[in-house]
């Protein structure tokens, strides 16, 4: 479906990344390694002061409020430079030299950083009475708190300063299999009839109106996959093996501990939320599907029919103002601040939107550093999709400029919070969309919708049980790539149900989920986002009002309070399956009305 792309082409934005660096050549780029350096040093002029001062509680506190301020002074920098690498290698993963300036800033500021290890690990040398002793001699100290909580969750799990200082100078040379696994895909040619497609572009293909377009563009893209299988495969073997290794060493019980520490999210409420999406997949995409299918004039649907379009006539086609004005009117409808916020990122370019070759799939925000301001990248096509991904990625740019005055250690968000803001920006334009829909248009727009929940809570914990079913399988040896296929199609097919048929072809496309390559276990708080989201929706219907200052401040808190302190003001539970099941109650209650249209 090129048309919207090239339609598009014109009217798209690319940002520009001169707030950071002018190139890859801008002296201010040394000048911060530079700085990071000098500033690191300093911090590593007190190895040793920490654990020497623990019988001064005065003198300590004032140590742990000079040594974490130059922490993050360093990070600041090595950060900024690290996201500009990142950031611009992301648009061009076919140049070269965008690839080998990533790898060898990685490495340097792998290098830097690596001096400053000790620190950390003397902070969690000390006992807590200790710290609470040093953090009330010197208040100043206390704002640190929450930082420090979330140091200490892994005190159980270090290793010795050898060792972790190891684990940092390999770090660089692991993650070139990430870029190995980026670079392919960004390279995949997706040959569809006489069109050379890229992977955002295929994907895009899977909604087109036209059943036998779709068909291509998935067989297609199931070529091209399995062409690049090995690779991808290998890719991901090696990431599994290495945090494998890793995670023996720090003892960690299983292979998604060590999210869930990150995340400060309990395993029980992970087990309790699988569960309860597990129990409604009968409810819940096994109906759907079933009712879509016979919507369509069918008794069961292809893979590649899984998120078409009810009608044959093309959908409605949004142009960038368009999409624009929806997710700043949804966002103003909240509290104006909300808008405002968003309305700076489409004001300035620090929005890329324009798919084009050699740029990465996907979507993302990066919040960069606090004292700087995030960017916003993602592969707009002009559908309602996209539209809805606009507002989900905008909704994490408000989110991490609410959170900056913190600072850039305290502003960052566990996953389990961080998709807070952006699903929660999704629902807001969704309902805007349906409220302006004609009645023919409900039922098309009440199938998205569903989709789109059934693809931020079924599919992502099959996403999840499928990397706890991988990991525990590559315990035992490398997989192969059809070994991995066979995993694939066991998980999907639980969750999709018996009305979406796994042609051949499908057991490939493990291989295009980046987050099993990036962030192993990160698409749990997919789910988790979603589910929250609509409790979190629920409470605003209750008390329109009173809703958005309670939002804001969860919000602006980011990094500082844990899931169950941020959500408690609502009166909200997580730990609670019930909770859990409340939110799938709500999307099956979904399921319902377009069962009604379509009977």
């Amino acid at each position: 479906m090129n048309a919207p792309v090239k339609f598009q082409t014109g009217t798209l934005p690319e940002w520009r990344l001169d707030d950071l660096y002018a190139g890859r050549s801008d002296p201010r780029i040394e000048a911060d390694l530079a700085a990071a350096k000098a500033i690191n040093d300093e911090l590593v002029a007190l190895k040793g002061a920490f654990v020497a001062a623990r019988g001064e509680p005065a003198e300590l506190g004032a140590l742990i409020d000079r040594g974490i301020a130059l922490y993050e002074a360093a990070t600041n920098r090595l950060w900024g430079v690290g996201a500009y690498a990142g950031l611009a290698a992301s648009t061009a993963r076919d140049d070269p030299a965008w690839a080998k300036f990533e790898g060898d800033l990685r490495v340097r500021a792998a290098a830097i950083g690596a001096e400053s290890l000790f620190f950390t690990l003397e902070l969690n040398a000390l006992e807590d009475t200790e710290l609470e002793a040093a953090l009330k001699a010197h208040p100043a100290a206390g704002r640190w708190r929450p930082w420090l909580r979330r140091v200490r969750l892994g005190r159980p799990h270090e290793l010795s300063a050898d060792l972790e200082r190891l684990l940092v100078d390999r770090a660089p040379a692991v993650a070139n299999w990430t870029r190995l696994y980026d670079e392919t895909l960004a390279r995949m040619d997706v040959r569809v009839g006489r069109e050379h497609l890229t992977l955002p572009e295929a994907l895009n293909r899977l909604s087109d109106p036209d059943g036998a377009a779709r068909k291509a563009a998935g067989q297609g893209l199931a070529r091209a996959l399995e062409a690049a299988a090995p690779v991808l495969a290998l890719s991901l073997n090696t990431i599994a093996q290495e945090k494998a290794v890793e995670d023996r060493w720090r003892k960690y019980p299983d292979p998604a501990a060590g999210r869930h520490l990150a995340n400060e999210v309990d395993a029980e409420a992970v087990a309790a939320l699988e569960a309860a999406v597990v129990e409604a997949y009968p409810r819940l995409s096994h109906r759907y599907y079933a009712l879509k299918a016979r919507a369509m004039g069918r008794r069961s649907l292809d893979y590649w029919d899984r998120n078409a379009p009810l009608g044959t006539t093309a959908p409605r086609l949004y142009s960038w103002d368009e999409a624009k004005r929806e997710v700043l009117a949804a966002f103003d409808a909240l509290a104006p601040k909300f808008a405002n916020g968003a309305r700076g990122f489409f004001d300035q370019p620090w929005i890329d939107a324009r798919p084009r070759p050699g740029k990465q799939s996907g979507a993302y925000s990066h919040p960069v550093t606090a004292d700087r301001h995030p960017f916003v990248f993602l592969n707009y096509m002009g559908e309602r999709r996209d539209v809805l991904t606009l507002a989900h990625e905008l909704g994490h740019a408000v989110h991490q400029t609410l959170a900056a005055p913190l600072g850039t250690l305290l502003a960052d968000t566990p996953l389990t919070l961080a998709e807070t803001a952006s699903i929660f920006g999704e629902g807001l334009v969704f309902e805007r969309l349906l409220a302006q829909a004609r009645p023919e248009e409900r039922r098309d727009l009440l199938a998205g919708r569903i989709e789109d929940g059934l693809n931020s809570v079924v599919r992502q914990i099959a996403f999840h049980r499928f990397e706890t079913r991988f990991h525990a399988a590559r315990a035992k040896g490398e997989l192969s790539v059809g070994e991995i296929g066979g995993l694939w199609l066991e998980v999907m097919g639980e969750s999709l149900g018996p009305a979406i048929r796994l042609n051949p072809g499908y057991e490939v496309y493990w291989a295009y989920v980046s987050h099993f390559v990036h962030s192993p276990f990160y698409v749990y708080a997919y789910a988790f986002g979603d589910l929250l989201v609509r409790a979190l929706m629920e409470k605003r219907r209750q008390d329109p009002q009173g809703f958005p200052p309670l939002y804001e401040a969860l919000l602006a808190a980011g990094g500082t309070k844990t899931y169950v302190e941020a959500l408690a003001p609502f009166g909200l539970d997580p730990r609670e399956k019930a909770f859990w099941a409340a939110g799938v109650a709500q999307l099956e209650r979904l399921v319902d009305e377009f069962e009604a249209l379509v009977a």
